[in-house]
């Protein structure tokens, strides 16, 4: 299974299910920015206990390693999951919406992103990638999260709302990390 396969599966099955969704992380930066490898798909949901039963029925136990247990906990802690396809090594990392004022302004700001000539599927904004990519900076501080936001204000510079991303870093506390992030633009790095 490739990776836009296992995105084909999620996109199908939350769509199924009426569950809104938002894909994020590598895969989204690179929408909007410049490929790299990746071997997962992050997404946020925001799913409640109505839709486990169907979810699981999505992803046949032969084939996807996906736990009820770990799905109901992550609801109960408002944390995560993963959908793994042990065949390719593939997985998925699945977020449950918090319901912050921040993650509800992501939900509104969502684009329809064809990744096929057919088919899209919901994705956060490019503002809001670099805004989670400057918190998982900060809680890790893993160089790749500001080469993908460098990537992204490169090729999508155009329509990039930075008073957007600026109030958001300054709610968020990230407005050291946002400063640093435009200093190294104009410096071309």
């Amino acid at each position: 299974m490739e990776l836009q396969e296992l995105l084909e599966r999620l996109v199908t099955a939350l769509e199924r299910l009426r569950i809104p969704y938002l894909i994020t992380g590598s895969v989204a930066s690179m929408a909007y920015g410049e490929p790299r490898l990746t071997n997962d798909i992050d997404v946020v949901v925001d799913l409640n206990e109505t839709h486990v039963q169907g979810l699981l029925a999505q992803f046949s136990p032969e084939q996807f390693y996906l736990s009820d247990e770990a799905i109901r906990d992550a609801l109960v802690r408002k944390g995560q999951f993963n959908i793994i396809h042990p065949a390719s090594g593939l997985k998925i990392d699945v977020m449950i919406q918090k319901g912050t004022p921040f993650e509800e302004s992501r939900f509104k700001r969502a684009r329809l992103i064809h990744y096929t000539d057919v088919r899209g599927a919901s994705f956060a904004s490019p503002e809001d990638v670099i805004l989670k990519k400057m918190e998982y900076y900060r809680e890790g501080g893993s160089e790749k999260h500001l080469r993908d936001i460098g990537g992204i204000l490169r090729v999508s510079a155009g329509m990039i709302d930075e008073s957007y991303i600026g109030e958001w870093a300054d709610r968020l506390g990230l407005r050291e990390i946002w400063d640093a992030v435009l200093r190294r633009l104009q410096a071309g790095d």
